[in-house]
């Protein structure tokens, strides 16, 4: 079973940086689309059935459109190349959400890092930085200037953004340019794994809680799973037991034999399938989930997780 979708049209198509188009988006018949808050994306559904992510990155107080930008990735596996191809003014896509995933937590100070196309989730926050007089820095980093939406930030705030691009090769250090924060001080980051993955070590003595990263691609399913002997899952409100083989998520297993769970991106990047753990050990696979929330043990993501024991029970 996929998430609930709606349709929306494009309204407007513009090149934003090289191989970036921006998209603006709207109800066919121009009603009021669902609110939304810094951080949050949409679930775009192509026609070939490929479901990607995109960070809202347009006015969060304009009722009646979204604004979405996409990178077209030559290597990538096609979405990206579909969108570019099919989206038009007047062509008409389905979508499934907003969720918020990375929300922008109270803080004394933000410090902001983009890089790539990580851009367009760090927009909004930076306008809802300035709507709350909070103190808050950029750095935002590119291969080239030329592949930079939204650059123009820079422009408005040059004394808080600061552009740095790998064209001579030589890379930024982030550490240096966090300095001595103060711990009351959040980070948030979206951009290319590496940079992700590199983002603790270059905090320094910063506490992990006050570090949020976006991430829509998840590694982990290259690794190999903690456990492959078949487990149980118990559906809590029936009892009833449910039988996985060796090689199936909890949502692969579930399916099979009829339980319906909302899913989308199917590859633990989204949050829409989460569910309640009641008790048993979880593999989690996903890439969303914290080591706190992976340490409580009270929910995971049935579309790419698993037991990592023999037994599971759901709250389902």
């Amino acid at each position: 079973m996929t998430a609930t979708t709606d349709e929306l049209i494009v309204t407007h198509r513009q090149d934003v940086a090289a191989e970036v188009i921006e998209l603006r988006l709207a109800r066919p018949d121009g009603g009021r689309l669902p609110d939304w808050s810094p951080g949050a994306h949409i679930d775009l559904i192509l026609d070939s059935g490929t479901i990607r992510q995109y960070s809202l990155c347009g006015d969060r107080w304009d009722p009646h459109s979204y604004r979405i930008a996409i990178q077209r990735e030559a290597t990538g596996d096609g979405g990206s190349r579909e969108i570019h191809a099919a989206a038009h003014p007047g062509s008409r896509v389905r979508f499934g959400g907003p969720r918020n995933n990375f929300r922008l937590a109270p803080a004394s100070e933000y410090r902001f890092i983009a890089g790539g196309i990580g851009i367009t989730a760090i927009v909004p926050m930076v306008d809802q930085a300035e709507r709350l007089g909070i103190p808050w820095q950029l750095l935002y980093l590119c291969r080239a200037p030329e592949r930079m939406a939204y650059r123009e930030l820079a422009e408005r705030h040059p004394d808080r953004v600061r552009i740095h691009t790998t064209t001579g090769g030589r890379r930024a250090s982030i550490c240096d340019w966090l300095g001595d924060l103060d711990h009351s001080a959040m980070v948030y980051a979206c951009g290319p794994q590496a940079l992700l993955d590199a983002l603790p070590s270059e905090c320094g003595q910063l506490p992990r809680t006050r570090i949020r990263v976006e991430k829509f691609t998840n590694d982990v399913l290259n690794t190999a799973p903690v456990n492959t002997d078949p487990y149980d899952i118990v559906l809590e409100s029936t009892g009833r037991v449910i039988r996985a083989d060796g090689h199936e998520s909890v949502a692969e297993a579930l399916g099979r034999n009829g339980v319906g769970v909302i899913t989308s991106c199917s590859r633990g990047v989204c949050g829409t399938c989460e569910v309640g753990v009641l008790d048993g050990a979880v593999d989690h696979r996903d890439a969303l989930l914290d080591d706190t929330e992976r340490a409580a043990g009270t929910c995971m993501l049935p579309c790419v997780s698993r037991a990592a024991g023999p037994r599971l029970v759901l709250d389902l």
